[in-house]
Parts: structure tokens; sequence; C-alpha cells
């Protein structure tokens, strides 16, 4: 599925950070390009296709965030369900205020942290908290791991997943509060303003905790190294 191979690329340490230094002083302004506003059009006039358009466009971003929130690719997948059940029968709600991709967020990570919840009030024993590491799957590989080939060369793609499979397991470490901030910054490339909105924080809210979630993540990186050595 699209979704699900695009959900885990993870870059290497290295590349937290990046994006920060090079627009530090500079605000974005929201994104709203001609496609999605004659998406949204084609939404709000009942155009049954689009909403299917809607789905195809914007199911890996959402699966994505679900499965690195819940770390379970069941969860993820009924996470993404039903984000786009109530993007479907909620549609009449969206003003504009954001982009459609950042209201679609919006709702998906308010799912995931409610199907967490769900499992944590019915104590389910093997299921992923939020602040816990992520676990392997069956088959004993991480999602990172589960990354279909991209084609470069055995030695190259070996570096590649072990640094992604690194990555993945920091973060799967971090805090949600801290985990989620620096998802959608620096593995997703968002404005500090969509977090914002998303999360429903502050923008110094925001920059503090993917602050202290990089921190955290080199730490814990680092502390790998040195364990291995």
């Amino acid at each position: 599925m699209l979704a699900e191979e695009k959900a885990m690329l993870v870059p290497g340490i290295e590349e937290f950070g990046r994006v920060d230094r090079a627009t530090a002083d500079v605000r974005p302004e929201p994104v709203v390009n001609s496609h999605e506003s004659m998406l949204v059009a084609r939404l709000r006039a009942g155009d049954i296709s689009a909403f299917e358009d809607l789905v195809y466009e914007y199911q890996p971003l959402v699966y994505a965030l679900s499965l690195r929130i819940l770390a379970d690719p069941e969860d993820a997948r009924d996470t993404a369900q039903e984000t786009f059940l109530k993007v479907y029968r909620n549609f009449d709600k969206f003003r504009g205020e954001a982009s459609l991709k950042t209201w679609i967020c919006r709702i998906a990570i308010n799912q995931a942290r409610s199907t967490e919840r769900w499992w944590r009030r019915r104590f389910r024993s093997a299921t992923s908290s939020l602040d816990d590491p992520h676990p392997c799957n069956d088959d004993g590989l991480s999602p990172a791991e589960r990354i279909p080939s991209s084609g470069a060369t055995p030695e190259a793609e070996a570096m590649s997943k072990e640094r992604g499979v690194r990555v993945e397991r920091a973060l799967g470490c971090l805090k949600k509060d801290f985990r989620i901030a620096v998802i959608l910054r620096d593995l997703e490339g968002w404005s500090y303003e969509e977090i914002a909105y998303t999360l429903e924080l502050s923008i110094g809210t925001v920059k503090s905790r993917i602050a202290r979630g990089r921190e955290m993540l080199r730490n814990l990186l680092q502390q790998e190294e040195k364990g291995s050595v």
C-alpha cells in the first residue's frame, strides 16, 4: 500500500535542525495552492470523487503520523480510516483557517491520541504506549526496516537503513508531546504556525518542545553509540 511504503522514511540525526538554521528568521505564510482550492471547492459542492481524491492524496501522511504515534500498523490503519470518516462528516466545519492538510492532520493526531487512551483504559498488555520505545513487529522487523529498496547500492542502503532504525528507535523513546513536535517539524517539514495550529499550542511552546525533543533525541543516539562501542 502506498501509505505504508511512505510511512517510515527517516533521516539520520544530522538532518534534525537543518530546516531551522536555514529559515530561522523567516515567518512562513499559510500555503493555499490552486490545487487545494479546487479540491475544497469540489468538496463543498458535494463531489464524491473529490473526497476519493482527498483520501488518495493525504492517506500516506495520515497513516505515517498515526503509525509513528501508535507504533502499531493495525491501529494506524484504523486511525487513518476513522480520520477520513470524520473529515467526510465534518467537512462543513472546515473554515480555511489553515491549509486542508493541516486541518486533516489535526484530526488524525487527535484520533491517534484517542485510540491510545482507549487502549490504556482497557489495560491492553501488548499495546505500545506513546511514551514507550517503538516495538518490533511479529517478524522481528521494525517499521523502518520495512521500507522497500530505493535502488541504492547495498552498502548505502544498509547504512541508510541502520540510521533510520536508530533514529526511529530513539524517537520511540521520546515522550509523546516532544515526539510529535519533532516529527512534524523535522520529518514532515512543517512550519511553526502549522504545528501550533495542529497541536493547539502557542508558537513559543512549539519551539520549546522541538528544541527539547531534539536535544533528547541527540542524547539518546549518543548514548546508544557509546553503548555499542
